[in-house]
C-alpha cells in the first residue's frame, strides 16, 4: 500500500480507500448505464448480433467512464486526483488535454 501511495502523491490511508471506493463506484456505474444508453440510441440485442451489441456497449462504457470518474470523484473530494489520473490516461491513448 505504501508503494501504490508515493506512486499517487498521496498521504493518508483514508484518501486511498476514498479513492477505491470511487473506482468501484465509476465502474459499476458505467457498465450499469451502458445498457440503457444503448437502447436510447436504438441499439437492441434483438436488432443485431450479440457480439456486435456487446462490443457497441463496452466501446460506450468507456467514455461513460472517464465522465463519471471525474464527477464521482469530485463528489468525494477528490477531484484534483481523478483529473490528473483522467489527463494521464488519455495522453497514453493519444489525446493531449491541458
Amino acid at each position: 500500500m505504501e508503494k501504490l501511495k508515493q506512486r499517487w502523491g498521496i498521504s493518508s490511508n483514508f484518501q486511498l480507500v476514498v479513492i477505491f471506493v470511487v473506482f468501484a463506484i465509476t465502474g459499476s456505474a458505467s457498465a450499469r448505464l451502458a445498457g440503457p444508453f444503448v437502447e436510447l440510441i436504438g441499439i437492441s440485442s434483438d436488432a443485431i448480433h450479440p457480439v456486435l451489441h456487446w462490443v457497441i456497449r463496452l466501446i460506450l462504457i468507456f467514455p461513460i467512464y472517464q465522465i463519471l470518474l471525474v464527477t464521482i470523484g469530485w463528489l468525494f473530494g477528490q477531484f484534483n486526483f481523478f483529473w490528473n489520473f483522467e489527463k494521464k490516461m488519455l495522453r497514453r491513448i493519444g489525446i493531449r488535454v491541458k
